[in-house]
């Protein structure tokens, strides 16, 4: 059973890689909060190379599985083994999903109030445009949270970004 030690060893030294890729970019890459430029750097080369780290990490944790598998007894190693391989190949396969792209869906019904109805406050920004005598105005707050309003104005597709 001494032999296995530095396997588990080697299992959490990926599951610690595969938790960092997947949880720094998302940390510093965040479009609510202020980023450096060495900050987003780092971020972004992370991310380069997270995919390959990732594919090493899970075959790594597959090659030590096969071992605690050909012997009979289940022991705790075991389970530990198991359980750690699982998370590294659960968390590899959670930093391919993009947060930010989740969280931020299109706005493509935009619904519009006249100016005399509007709750805006006084100095409240907006993004305004206006074809054929058609006026629209996007508050700034609602299109940084959608960061895309699909819309026709004047009878014209537009496409508002923030």
């Amino acid at each position: 059973m001494a032999s296995r030690k530095p396997w588990l060893t080697l299992l959490l030294l990926c599951l610690a890689v595969t938790l960092f890729g997947l949880i720094y970019p998302n940390y510093i890459i965040n479009p609510m909060t202020h980023q450096n430029a060495g900050e987003l750097s780092a971020a972004i080369a992370v991310l380069r190379y997270r995919g390959i780290a990732d594919i090493l990490c899970a075959a790594v944790a597959i090659a030590i599985l096969i071992p605690f598998f050909r012997t009979k007894p289940r022991t705790a190693k075991t389970v530990a083994a198991l359980a750690t391989a699982l998370a590294i190949l659960v968390t590899a396969a959670l930093s391919r999903v993009n947060v930010f792209e989740r969280m931020f869906h299109p706005l493509t019904t935009p619904a519009f109030h006249p100016v005399q109805e509007t709750k805006l406050d006084a100095d409240e920004k907006v993004m305004a445009i206006e074809l054929n005598h058609q006026p629209r105005a996007y508050p700034i707050r609602i299109v940084s949270y959608h960061h895309i309003v699909n819309d026709v104005v004047g009878g014209v597709p537009i496409v508002a970004t923030y």
